[in-house]
C-alpha cells in the first residue's frame, strides 16, 4: 500500500509540474509578409485571438509602421459596425488615447473590432514602445466609456493585454523582410 501511495504521489507531483509550465503564456511572434507587406503579430493574454500588429510597408521604403490591434467580442449590438471610422476612448497602461476603429467583422460567435492606432517613424516608435513597455512591465488595452460610448455595450471582455519582451527583435525582422520584399520587387 505504502509503494503505491508514493507512486501516486509521484506521478501526480509530475503532472501539477507538467501543467503548471504549461499554464505559463508565451510569447507567441509571427513575422511574414502579405504582398509588399511584412508585419509582426503577437497574440494576446487575455483572449488569445486578439493581436497587437506591426505592419512594415515596401511603399514607405520599410521606414514606417502601423500599428493596430484586434479586440474579439461575443456582444452583438445591431449597431456595431456604426463603430467604423470612429474613434474609440481606450487606455493603454492607464494613459488615455483614442484609437481609430478601421473594421468589423463577424468572426466566431461574435465579432472581430481592428483598430488603428497610427503609422510612425520605425526606429522611433520601436524605442518609444520597449521604454514604455519597461517602465510599466505591461502593455495593457482597456476599452473605456467615453462620450456617447458604453464599452459593454459592444465589448464583453474590455482589456487585454501582450507581452513585449521580444518587440524589437521581432519588428526588426520584420522590417529585414519588409527590406527583402523591397529588393525582388525592384
Amino acid at each position: 500500500m505504502k509503494r503505491f501511495l508514493i507512486f501516486v504521489s509521484a506521478h501526480l507531483i509530475l503532472f501539477l509540474m507538467i501543467i503548471a509550465y504549461q499554464a505559463q503564456a508565451e510569447e507567441e511572434w509571427t513575422i511574414d509578409q502579405f504582398n509588399s507587406l511584412a508585419y509582426a503579430r503577437v497574440s494576446g493574454e487575455v483572449t488569445h485571438g486578439d493581436s497587437l500588429n506591426f505592419f512594415i510597408s515596401t511603399e514607405s521604403n520599410c521606414t514606417k509602421v502601423y500599428n493596430n490591434f484586434t479586440f474579439y467580442t461575443y456582444e452583438k449590438p445591431g449597431d456595431i459596425k456604426q463603430l467604423i471610422d470612429k474613434n474609440i476612448p481606450i487606455k493603454i497602461n492607464g494613459v488615455d488615447v483614442t484609437a481609430n476603429v478601421i473594421g468589423v467583422s463577424p468572426f466566431l460567435m461574435g465579432y472581430r473590432v481592428s483598430f488603428s492606432l497610427g503609422t510612425f517613424p520605425i526606429k522611433e516608435y520601436m524605442y518609444f514602445l520597449k521604454e514604455f513597455y519597461d517602465e510599466f512591465q505591461k502593455y495593457e488595452i482597456e476599452i473605456v466609456d467615453g462620450i456617447d460610448f458604453k464599452a459593454a455595450k459592444y465589448f464583453d471582455i474590455t482589456t487585454n493585454n501582450w507581452k513585449l519582451d521580444k518587440l524589437v527583435p521581432s519588428v526588426l525582422e520584420a522590417n529585414k523582410l519588409c527590406k527583402t520584399i523591397d529588393h525582388l520587387d525592384s
